[in-house]
């Protein structure tokens, strides 16, 4: 989890910091001091090129330490921490995911991007996803509202992933109520600051919602429903992970995609709702990518050709 008055923008030092710099002050001295014909028959510009670059060469080494090291811890972790600095914009993405547990357990954004990243992107994720969190929740939190402004402090952010609350979108009257209008104030304020909103489709809990009289099946159809229609209807971008997770049940059934607890996801839950992300975002297939997130590589190859439709 993020908050919004973490993020600063760093700049350099203004033009009036450098005028009284001491550096600028020996620089002058030395170019106003009187000649000598002495002087003029000695080396001095050349040792003085020489005490520069002796002068620079270190800050030059630490740079390129710094740089190489920041790549490095990068591919360690999945977060590049140079980011798109040194990557073409439209082989970047930075992505904001508004979510709750379904979003944070075994990191979806993390997964994401390590997925993205053995498809040649460079991805930047921020999360904000508290425990039980509702998009109603979101769109009226100070929080959000700084997180989207700030843009991860380096420009725009390419894409702002919505997830609601599980059962939410099952039922009509709380989907009109408290989804809908969370979900158009979201994807309005997103879209103003040149982003990109997409509604991350949520899978049905293994034993459906008893007490509204759903099964598995009836409330995942629910629930596919209420985003196709709330996609349509502000705009956004549809990532079907919960209709993914219903073709999984039918194609691999021997693929655990619940955790213990018959709601939130396994790591094979999560993959198949990253390679969702990673299709919805990219335009690509995730058929062959090598990251499997820990899985053995028959069963991440299996989730990503369900999530392909091959």
């Amino acid at each position: 989890m993020v908050d919004g008055s973490g993020l600063e923008n760093r700049r350099g030092a203004s033009p009036r910091e450098f005028e009284s710099h001491p550096l600028r002050q020996r620089l002058e001295q030395a170019a106003n001091r009187p000649s000598s014909a002495d002087a003029d028959l000695q080396p001095r510009p050349r040792r003085q090129r020489r005490r520069g670059r002796s002068f620079f060469l270190p800050l030059i080494a630490v740079f390129l330490v710094v740089l190489v090291g920041g790549v490095w811890a990068g591919f360690a972790t999945g977060r590049v921490s140079f980011g798109c600095a040194f990557t073409p914009a439209n082989r970047c993405l930075r992505v904001l995911f508004l979510g709750n547990s379904y979003t944070s357990v075994n990191d979806l954004p993390l997964t994401f991007a390590r997925l993205a990243a053995a498809g040649g992107w460079t991805v930047e994720t921020t999360m904000v996803a508290p425990g039980a969190a509702t998009l109603a929740d979101h769109a009226a939190s100070s929080t959000i509202a700084a997180v989207l402004g700030a843009g991860n402090g380096q420009g725009p952010w390419t894409a702002v992933v919505l997830q609601e609350q599980s059962q939410i979108p099952a039922i009509s009257t709380t989907r009109d109520r408290d989804m809908a209008p969370a979900a158009s104030a979201l994807a309005k304020r997103i879209l103003l600051i040149g982003a990109r909103p997409y509604l991350l489709q949520t899978w049905a809990p293994r034993d459906g919602m008893p007490g509204a009289g759903l099964d598995y099946t009836a409330m995942q159809d629910a629930i596919d429903e209420s985003y196709r229609a709330l996609a349509v209807s502000t705009g956004s971008g549809l990532v079907p992970a919960g209709e993914a997770w219903k073709r999984a049940l039918a194609e691999a059934p021997t693929i655990a995609l619940w955790a213990d607890d018959g709601a939130r996801p396994s790591m094979a839950g999560t993959y198949l709702a990253a390679c969702s992300l990673y299709l919805a975002l990219t335009g690509s297939s995730p058929v062959g990518l090598s990251e499997t997130a820990g899985l053995d590589s028959a069963v991440a190859a299996a989730l990503q050709r369900i999530v392909a439709g091959r």
